[in-house]
């Protein structure tokens, strides 16, 4: 056995530490998610804005688009930091401060009136989601660094279940807060403590401890990520079918983010029921996480992606033809599983394409080249709502879902049982 460098043994030496603050960052940033929900409290928000089935559509899509989109574009700058915490530090802010801007936003409604509330709240929102889309590589490599390979996948599950737990304990309290306190300063309040919370979540990240790789080999020749990427794309038709189903289920899954305003119109829904659907959305994605990541390592991802598409076709179902508000529950808990296999499960599978110097290029084509199907599929969805009804969203849906199920079973392959031929490109 070799002996361990000195990055190895300062690494074993601050695991303990380091576990223990980002679990606390882990802890306070669902605690802040519990009372800024992308799932319900951001579109109640919406809501009482806007009647837009679009523009309340596009609220949490906001975010999700945001989170994508960077990742093609700055893993070649991380590849070569031989620190990753001062850029983590200095991107992560712009992920949280808007949040607070969101307060200020909600208590001024009375003075800058709603049309105003409601732009300026969106370019919050924007701002968000690219922070948190410029944080994710930079993140993700410091936590790879600090925490040795054997004990990265108990950090995540414990991290995972500490922000899906904070964010159930939240969300009850914030429909509680909704329902309780007069609009906007009800929202005012909720976001305001969301601020406090990330805040502690940033202190807590702060203290991790990383020592300067000066060890690292950068090249001086800048990366030909693009070059790279048309390589892959031309080489590796598995990887492209996949990338098929990744597009599919951005339109498979559009309606979930409207599942709030269904509750609303349909079932004239109070806030607590709201925190309460939260909390099962997030308790459900809680358990999915760790079950579906375990039986994936066990009987393949792929069959996971598509346990993911049938949730949520049937979520999409149920929620068309829900009888009573309480056929919500289903609803949001099937779309837990469909939205653990999108984003938990599509990036497992990913990692298992190609070679270790190939990997960063197949997660950020994984991530940006579906974020036109991020950006069209909430606008399509509220467009059929408004025009044509819940139904005709929930049933697009409901078909393309089938069609990326029918994909994944009969011509996606496991990467790690199916060879890509190698060409002279690839030498």
């Amino acid at each position: 056995m070799l002996p361990l460098s000195n990055m190895e043994k300062y690494i074993r030496a601050h695991l303990r530490y380091n576990v223990t603050t980002n679990l606390m960052d882990g802890a306070f940033f669902g605690l802040a998610l519990g009372f800024a929900s992308f799932a319900t409290i951001i579109p109640l928000f919406v809501t009482q804005l806007t009647d837009s089935a679009i523009l309340i559509g596009l609220a949490p899509a906001f975010h999700t688009i945001g989170w994508q989109l960077p990742q093609l574009f700055n893993a070649s700058q991380i590849a070569r930091a031989r620190e990753y915490k001062p850029i983590v530090l200095r991107n992560t802010i712009h992920e949280r401060i808007p949040f607070l801007v969101l307060a200020i936003i909600a208590v001024s409604i009375p003075v800058i009136g709603v049309e105003i509330a409601l732009f300026v709240t969106f370019l919050a929102l924007a701002w968000q989601g690219l922070g948190g889309g410029f944080t994710a590589n930079p993140w993700t490599s410091l936590i790879s660094k600090i925490i040795p390979p054997e004990s990265r996948g108990t950090f995540f599950g414990m991290q995972g279940g500490l922000v899906n737990l904070a964010i159930s304990i939240a969300a009850i309290g914030a429909g509680y807060l909704l329902d309780e306190v007069d609009f906007p300063n009800n929202f005012a309040i909720s976001f305001f403590i969301a601020s406090v919370a990330f805040v502690a979540s940033y202190f807590a990240l702060s203290r991790s401890r990383e020592l300067r790789d000066d060890a690292k080999v950068v090249s001086e020749e800048q990366p030909h990520f693009w070059e790279d990427a048309k390589r892959i794309l031309k080489k590796d038709r598995n990887f492209n079918w996949f990338l098929v189903t990744r597009f599919l289920m951005m339109f498979a899954t559009m309606g979930f983010g409207f599942y709030i305003l269904l509750g609303l119109r349909r079932f004239e829904m109070d806030s607590i029921t709201a925190g309460y659907l939260t909390a099962a959305l997030t308790l459900t994605q809680t358990i999915a996480n760790a079950g579906m990541g375990w039986l994936g390592d066990k009987i393949g991802h792929r069959t996971m992606l598509i346990v993911g598409a049938v949730a949520a076709v049937l979520s999409s179902i149920i929620a068309w033809y829900a009888p009573t508000i309480a056929w919500l529950y289903p609803a949001f808990i099937l779309s837990g599983f469909g939205n653990v296999s999108v984003w938990t499960i599509g990036i497992t599978f990913t990692v298992g394409f190609g070679s270790e110097t190939e990997r960063p290029t197949y997660i950020g084509l994984s991530n940006t080249l579906i974020t036109p199907a991020t950006v069209t599929a909430p606008i399509l969805g509220g467009w059929l709502i408004d025009t044509y009804g819940f139904g005709s969203t929930f049933g697009l849906a409901t078909i393309i879902g089938i069609i990326a199920a029918v994909v994944l079973i009969f011509v996606v392959k496991d990467p790690h049982k199916h060879v890509v031929p190698t060409s002279r490109s690839t030498l």
